[in-house]
């Protein structure tokens, strides 16, 4: 069911037509053609046939501002009841950046140290007894180079490699930098998050716990099978994962970062900035040197980046298992996508719609596709 409208320019007069923006448009940032966006349209609900996927929202960015916001789908298989462009969904690991974003705030206010040892902000040892604890700085935990799994088998927390040599993606990174973030701010996290990002940002319907409001607009997710899951409903918020959000609202924390809004120029070329290259074999590689490093994929603080011809780009992928997400940007041209699908086959459709929308092929899905994808972040 398509609930959407083309055309949603949040700052324009509402006279203009469309198709004058598109022809008066001062960018090289790719188009989202008229023809674009009905082909959106189009393939959108065809692969989710193909790949069983129930519901779904995407939101395209222009210039810096959210110029198609669409929903396909239903929330749940089992009610029919349509997705909306007010549908929240699980972002999963697309909590990563927004967390980054929040924590390089502390950094430009000069409350934590980006290279700074993150022990030195706890007033007692996390939980591993390995010296190398302190070499761990926020720096390394946000381009994930920790040396930790990504998330502990029971309550031991190893450290496999030593920190900063190489990259291996951690879940457990970013919640040890989150206990600094409450300690160093005297609030829970997701207080902090919503008085920092989402509320100056006019993120209305994001929350890294459960609100009683999801009750009523959150998505189900569905098995491979299509089978409805259990709604989680986290009480404590997680960096890494608990975010619950709509497309229109992460794409609003996307226009913050193209536009340069709530951090300074050089901390957000700091953001996007690659930190390590990473291994084209490996994602989660606690037991794996690499052989080799990609000459094109990168992590910087808190975002996958591409280069490729000259160009170059942010990405993130979320997998909460029984939702998926993606989100893509180039910061030169301010042009993005952001997708959340309520299955566990969600990421079957990145690839098309994010390659389509952005007028590109990417490199990263092969990453995420080869030995380095399967297990939920």
């Amino acid at each position: 069911m398509k609930t959407g409208r083309f055309g949603l320019f949040v700052t324009v007069v509402a006279s203009l037509s469309l198709s004058a923006l598109l022809l008066t448009a001062e960018s090289n940032a790719p188009k989202l053609s008229e023809a674009t966006a009905q082909q959106l349209e189009n393939d959108a609900p065809e692969l989710m046939k193909k790949f069983g996927v129930p519901g779904l929202e995407i939101a395209v960015i222009r210039h810096g501002k959210t110029i198609w916001l669409h929903s396909f789908g239903v929330k749940n298989t089992k009610t029919g009841q349509p997705v909306t462009n007010d549908t929240t969904f699980e972002a999963a690991s697309l909590s990563k950046p927004v967390f980054a974003y929040a924590v390089l705030k502390l950094v430009e206010q000069g409350r934590l140290g980006l290279d700074v040892p993150l022990t030195t902000y706890l007033p007692k040892p996390y939980t591993t007894g390995d010296d190398r604890l302190a070499r761990i700085t926020a720096r390394i935990v946000l381009s994930h180079r920790t040396g930790f799994p990504n998330w502990r088998d029971g309550d031991a927390l190893p450290i496999d490699f030593t920190p900063g040599t190489r990259f291996s993606y951690s879940g457990e990174g970013y919640v040890y930098l989150q206990r600094v973030v409450e300690q160093i701010t005297g609030k829970p996290l997701n207080d902090y998050m919503t008085e920092v990002v989402f509320t100056p940002l006019g993120m209305t319907s994001s929350s890294y716990v459960w609100k009683s409001s999801f009750d009523a607009v959150m998505a189900t997710g569905h098995e491979a099978d299509g089978k409805p899951t259990d709604k989680w409903k986290p009480n404590e918020a997680g960096a890494a994962s608990t975010l619950n959000t709509t497309a229109k609202d992460y794409a609003l924390f996307v226009e913050a970062v193209l536009n340069g809004k709530g951090l300074k120029p050089a901390t957000l070329r700091e953001m996007e900035t690659s930190q390590v290259a990473l291994d084209p074999g490996c994602r989660i590689c606690v037991n794996h040197e690499p052989k080799q490093l990609s000459k094109n994929l990168f992590w910087g603080l808190g975002w996958g980046i591409e280069r490729n011809g000259g160009r170059e780009w942010i990405w993130h992928w979320g997998d909460n298992g029984s939702f998926k997400a993606f989100v893509m940007a180039e910061p030169k041209t301010k042009a993005g996508v952001v997708m959340f699908a309520n299955s566990e086959n969600g990421l079957e459709l990145a690839q098309p719609l994010v390659d389509e929308a952005m007028g590109e092929r990417f490199l990263a899905f092969e990453w995420l596709q080869g030995p380095a994808f399967g297990a939920p972040n």
